[in-house]
């Protein structure tokens, strides 16, 4: 069956690289206007100085835009994308988790164009061309530096998606140092993201393939081998690398073979509760793991030699190990891991849902049909 695997251009993977910033851009981009899209904390907690100084000191000309919020509602897009036009930029850069760099995605396209943001919601909707775009990610875990995807808050709960292949950087910069001051708490949500990309992606039951399954499968081998180092010695460098290779890979696989439910039943837990990305596909990946064991224990078994090594026994036998497995590198983290432990309260499960059915982008990924009263009971498993 013919496939095709879209990824980014160019990727440098360097410890130190944000100190050179400015002469790493200029190897490719000629110095001139750059917006960094980031966010307050990263500016104010000076892991953005060093590369600050390093462009300017290779003739950059920088506009740091900071109001970048979790979740990025739509309208802090369009403020980003406004200052972008009103300051003349010819590169944009996104420097910081996947809030961050999904809304640098969408600047540098409408910085350079008519279109509105909202006719751009859905897959291959966006026109035209966008500026230079750079993605250099502080956290291992949404993969979104190497993704064509952008998602966006819109109304009060709701995210939506904006999925077109001019989404896809330029260049992306991995950066180590960039991670080892993540706290552990940050470190194991983002991971667990990372490894439900893996996952997802190669259970997925529409374009998946033999270059995404590549992906995949060394991603999920990092990730799940370096997690727990890197939440309790976060300043092992060679562990937050691993973590970030294993999130860059993870978010390849994903790009080109999509993910499913349990990206469908977190969003709503973001878009209700503000709990982060990769905490909210925590909270659920075991139950939505169990829900899929019957329909996706071929693969699970597969996966089951990644993260468990000379496992043995039957399909279902190495499937249930696998999902063992996951379950206990979650439990180790020690992450609060029941809905209730997040204040979201037993009267809103119904709602919740009701909005997973609205993800059917994802859902028709899913290796195993959720109904709506199958999404209820995967959210009183979890709660």
């Amino acid at each position: 069956m013919p496939y095709t695997f879209q990824t980014v251009p160019q990727i440098s993977v360097q410890a130190g690289a944000n100190a050179q910033l400015g002469q790493l851009l200029a190897q490719r981009f000629r110095p001139g206007r750059v917006m960094l899209v980031t966010d307050r904390f990263l500016v104010t907690s000076g892991l953005i100085a060093p590369g600050l100084k390093s462009l300017q000191e290779a003739g950059w000309e920088v506009m740091v835009y900071d109001e970048v919020q979790a979740d990025p509602p739509d309208h802090v897009v369009r403020a980003a994308a406004e200052k972008a036009r009103a300051f003349g930029a010819q590169v944009v850069l996104g420097f910081g988790g996947g809030s961050s760099m999904d809304v640098a995605k969408l600047v540098a396209v409408l910085a350079d164009s008519s279109q509105a943001l909202e006719s751009m919601y859905g897959i291959d909707q966006v026109q035209g061309a966008r500026l230079p775009l750079i993605q250099i990610p502080t956290t291992a875990g949404t993969g979104s530096e190497v993704t064509p995807i952008s998602i966006v808050t819109t109304g009060e709960t709701t995210k939506s998606g904006i999925v077109a292949s001019q989404l896809y950087a330029d260049m992306v910069i991995l950066d180590a140092t960039l991670t080892t001051g993540l706290p552990p708490a940050v470190t194991a949500a983002t991971g667990i993201d990372a490894m439900v990309h893996a996952i997802e992606a190669y259970t997925s039951r529409h374009k998946k393939n033999p270059l995404s399954d590549h992906a995949a499968t060394r991603a999920l081998a990092l990730l799940s081998s370096n997690l727990l180092t890197a939440v309790k010695h976060g300043d092992d460098l060679r562990a937050r690398e691993n973590m970030l290779l294993g999130s860059m890979l993870a978010g390849q696989a994903f790009a080109n073979s999509p993910v499913a439910a349990v990206h469908a039943l977190a969003y709503p837990l973001g878009g209700h509760f503000h709990i982060p990305h990769g905490l909210s596909n925590a909270l659920v990946l075991g139950q939505v793991l169990r829900f899929n064991a019957e329909a996706a224990a071929p693969h699970y078994a597969e996966l089951a030699e990644i993260v468990m090594p000379g496992a043995s026994g039957s399909v279902e036998a190495r499937a249930a190990a696998f999902i063992a497995r996951i379950e206990s590198l979650v439990a180790q983290t020690a992450l609060p891991m029941r809905l209730r432990d997040h204040k979201v309260p037993e009267s809103m499960l119904e709602r919740l849902a009701a909005d997973a059915m609205l993800q059917q982008r994802l859902l028709m990924n899913n290796p195993k049909d959720v109904t709506e009263a199958d999404a209820l009971a995967i959210y009183r498993a979890a709660y």
